[in-house]
């Protein structure tokens, strides 16, 4: 049986989600207190409902190796990009052919023109996971993935009718952006890492600073015009992983990186698709299995939201056979309904 399981963060884990920060420390789990607990207040009152508003809702995901007692990863879902206080910000990226016939030449050009949104998609984000974990058997990078649209359909009405994934492009071993400092840097004066935490809480210096129109790209550097809508090696993975579910690049990247935005309809991404409700069996010992699953449950208490990866037997109708000990992992019992997304 797998010693991972998966819940909702909340406040109570300020210090295991402060120690995964310190390894990594990313603008999406920065290495900062203040930050981490005003992230986990906000998970907290999304899973338990304490914030109204559905479109505020930042829900974090935290899996937690049961024998080390330790968290190590997280993932997040943004319920919605775009409000009126912070708009959700792109740049579209287009192609555009010029031919003189006076000269004979032709040439196609790439254009940047910066867009804003104040009812965008819902955004899949802060995937982390601990480098000695993302190899491991049990498939903790998948598991902490896949939880967000299994969540996703479990509560399908706190969500937008698209889904969004921006990926990492190539950066710089210091994690500089040749974006930004061909671009944004000369219009900001913010370093790459300064523009993007301060673009988490408040946007306005985008609008007032940034350029609006279009921009030619052949006018940045060689190596930023490189990055554009480019994918980095260590999201190369996930890449491949949101094509194969119905995920399609967008034509629009990061203002800061050129990191390229991913989308799909909600109801039709293949994990959403396949995510079900169920009533649990129990599976006789012995039994075959038909593979493997996501479980899911809600519950009106801290942590609010539960999932274990459990092997299963399919039963007649919607019935889930799953071993007992997994049951009572998720203090379920035989005849309780919950949620499931296979997962081999």
């Amino acid at each position: 049986m797998s010693a991972f399981e998966i819940r909702a963060a909340t406040t109570a884990d300020e210090d295991g989600l402060y120690s995964l920060a310190k390894h990594l420390n990313t603008v999406n789990l920065p290495a900062d207190r203040d930050a981490i607990r005003h992230l986990l207040t906000t998970s907290e009152q999304s899973f338990s409902g304490a914030l109204e508003d559905l479109w505020r809702r930042e829900y974090v995901f935290a899996i937690v190796d049961t024998e080390a007692q330790r968290i190590v990863g997280t993932s997040m879902i943004l319920a919605q990009l775009g409000r009126r206080d912070a708009p959700y910000i792109y740049l579209d990226v287009l192609d555009e052919e010029r031919y003189s016939a006076t000269l004979d030449r032709h040439f196609k050009h790439t254009t940047l023109s910066i867009g804003y949104s104040y009812d965008g998609p819902t955004e899949l984000g802060g995937l982390i996971v601990l480098p000695e974990y993302r190899q491991r058997i049990e498939k903790v990078g998948l598991l902490i993935s896949y939880v967000r649209f299994l969540f996703i359909k479990m509560h399908r009405n706190r969500f937008r009718d698209e889904l969004l994934a921006e990926l990492l492009p190539p950066l710089e071993p210091d994690g500089r952006s040749h974006l930004w400092d061909a671009l944004g840097h000369h219009f900001t004066g913010l370093t790459y890492q300064e523009a993007d935490r301060l673009s988490r809480r408040n946007k306005e210096f985008i609008r007032g600073l940034f350029p609006e129109g279009t921009l030619y790209a052949s006018l940045l550097t060689p190596k930023a015009q490189a990055v554009i809508g480019k994918v980095g090696a260590q999201t190369r993975g996930v890449e491949k992983m949101l094509r194969r579910i119905g995920f399609r690049y967008a034509e629009r990247v990061d203002p800061f990186d050129g990191g390229p935005h991913f989308t799909a309809p909600t109801d039709e991404v293949l994990l959403v698709h396949r995510s079900h409700q169920r009533t649990l069996g129990v599976a006789e010992d012995g039994a075959r299995g038909a593979g493997s699953a996501l479980v899911g449950v809600t519950t009106d208490h801290a942590p609010f939201f539960h999932a274990v990866h459990v092997p299963f037997c399919p039963g007649e109708g919607e019935r889930l056979h799953i071993p007992t000990a997994s049951m009572a992992r998720l203090a379920q019992r035989e005849g309780d309904r919950v949620w499931a997304l296979p997962v081999d």
